[in-house]
């Protein structure tokens, strides 16, 4: 398994911070149940259809199948697919720099997934932070603990189009928003300007060390460097600024 993830993750640098995002898309929705794993059929729509998980980098999903398919070579029936993704984003993380943490295994794989109930249960680029905070508290995590794992966004990149609201036509008075560092808002005017165009076109969230599981983000938010506005608004908030501190 380990030889799969590090072949997998040097030859697609993005495979840690997808396979994390979808561990988190997973988990966050219904429990971490690989009912975001399943694919979607002529009868029937899957989780990975919801509009929030059509920007989910393939690299993740076909990182699962090698593993599934090596395991089930050797050990037939026995590994699930929702441990299988526990492990392999806790191994990635640790790769990309990130701590290690042990991860308790017997979890069991859905037979279903319902795309319905997927945008109600996850967070967006806009969700006010009265909204996230809430959201969270949902599934039993503090402001502390949203912070933390909104952490990361330390490595892997957004969309412009989950950003472009802070970098155009921000206001009457100014084109972008303040919050942002004036050069970083220039770059990302430059780098997104024909975004409309091209969707895929993105960003990295973390701007010094995007391919390193680290703090910085936490130091990026602090200079204006924080690429969405749900992220930069946890230094402006009362609840969560001493956490990002």
């Amino acid at each position: 398994m380990q030889t799969i993830l590090a072949e997998k993750q040097l030859s697609a640098p993005t495979t840690a911070a997808a396979t994390l995002r979808v561990f988190f898309h997973d988990c966050f929705v219904n429990g971490c149940d690989s009912s975001m794993l399943i694919a979607s059929n002529a009868f029937n729509k899957s989780e990975r259809d919801a509009n929030v998980n059509l920007s989910v980098a393939g690299d993740a999903f076909d990182l699962i199948t090698r593993v599934k398919t090596a395991l089930e070579l050797g050990c037939p029936g026995v590994v699930s697919c929702s441990d299988i993704l526990a492990v392999s984003a806790r191994d990635l993380v640790v790769m990309v720099g990130g701590p290690f943490y042990e991860v308790v295994l017997g979890r069991k794989d859905s037979r279903e997934s319902n795309p319905s109930i997927v945008d109600k249960n996850l967070p967006k680029a806009l969700t006010p932070m009265n909204e996230l905070l809430s959201l969270f508290s949902s599934k039993g995590f503090s402001a502390e603990e949203m912070v933390a794992l909104v952490g990361a966004h330390t490595i892997g990149f957004s969309h412009c189009k989950e950003f472009a609201n802070r970098i155009f036509n921000f206001s009457k008075t100014s084109e972008f928003d303040p919050a942002y560092n004036p050069v970083f808002a220039q770059g990302l005017r430059k780098l997104c300007a024909n975004y409309t165009k091209s969707p895929a076109m993105s960003a990295f969230n973390d701007v010094y060390t995007p391919g390193k599981f680290d703090n910085m983000y936490y130091k990026n938010l602090q200079i204006g460097l924080g690429l969405l506005s749900s992220d930069q608004a946890m230094v402006t908030d009362n609840r969560t600024k001493p956490f990002v501190d």
